[in-house]
């Protein structure tokens, strides 16, 4: 199959029917093989029924149904596992994202054998309370990532297919699949200039508190791609280096004491803060000790992406 197409939703009735069409529309002049998978995450609006009526009349049309809602990321990941195309590109359901894009970003894929492009909505028709924590919020990703990236949570992405069935997007990841990808070894990562639409129904689900969550994300992505299969490296170096300045503390007050004959030591907030420093070297260094004892029997340790073999 040439195209899956994954697109998560909820409450979005007023705009399937014009997607589909426009999807569709494509597809067809470009003489795809082609499926669109929709994924109703809990919609209380009818949704469910018109991906019902639209499967009447296109049989590409797929559809899965969360009994509530359990966010984007996954419905992202239950779409990924239904998608059978060669590429797979995922927009959102509210026409912001426009299917005319479908042709260059598979185009891109094949033929630039990008493993991912991420759209870039570099002209955006939100409001300048959402455009400034955006920009700051992007450019704080990028640099931590080391991705160049304009347009992190942009819905608007085209995948290989190895890509997507190697990647767990869970929580709320959905917003850093390129930082998931490049840590599971797909770094040929490229960036599109896209179109972004106003919306024309519905209400936005944009909230200040995905900022928050993003960030910890982040911190999440960054954190399990670089120490899960080593954790010792991460927990036992703090440890360590905690430990030498409490113990470095504790032998200048032991010094001190013996050779200046320094009395009430004990009376130092020094000398407090030297035990502590031990105590707390000790428990990441223990922290890191059992985390490696539980990777080393954890199910499924030493699976690892293998491109190819001969």
């Amino acid at each position: 199959m040439d195209l899956s197409l994954v697109i998560p939703l909820k409450d979005e009735a007023e705009s399937l029917p014009e997607l589909e069409a426009w999807i569709r529309r494509v597809c067809e002049r470009e003489a795809y093989q082609y499926e669109i998978i929709f994924i109703d995450d809990g919609s209380r609006d009818g949704s469910w029924k018109i991906i019902e009526g639209l499967k009447k009349q296109n049989p590409a049309v797929r559809g899965i149904k969360f009994r509530r809602n359990y966010g984007k990321s996954a419905a992202l990941h239950t779409g990924f596992d239904a998608a059978k195309g060669e590429v797979v590109i995922t927009m959102d359901a509210d026409l912001q994202d426009s299917p005319d894009e479908i042709p260059e970003l598979r185009r891109l894929i094949i033929e630039e054998q990008y493993d991912l492009i991420s759209g870039w909505k570099k002209v955006r028709h939100d409001p300048l309370e959402k455009r400034l924590p955006s920009k700051l919020f992007n450019a704080t990703a990028s640099w931590m990532s080391g991705i160049k990236l304009h347009d992190f949570n942009c819905g608007l992405k085209a995948y290989r297919s190895d890509v997507i069935k190697a990647i767990e997007v869970y929580g709320e990841m959905h917003r850093w699949i390129p930082v998931l990808a490049k840590t599971a070894g797909f770094s040929n990562i490229g960036e599109k200039v896209v179109e972004h639409r106003a919306r024309q129904y519905g209400r936005s689900k944009f909230g200040w508190e995905r900022y928050i969550n993003g960030f910890l994300d982040l911190l999440t992505v960054y954190f399990v791609g670089k120490f899960s299969k080593r954790p010792m490296h991460f927990f036992g170096t703090l440890g360590v280096f905690s430990f030498l300045i409490g113990m470095g503390i504790l032998l200048y007050l032991s010094v001190a004491k013996v050779i200046f004959l320094e009395y009430g030591i004990a009376d130092r907030p020094l000398f407090y803060f030297g035990i502590l420093a031990l105590i707390v070297g000790m428990q990441l260094f223990l922290t890191g000790f059992v985390g490696e004892m539980i990777n080393r029997n954890a199910p499924g340790r030493n699976q690892y992406g293998i491109e190819r073999e001969i």
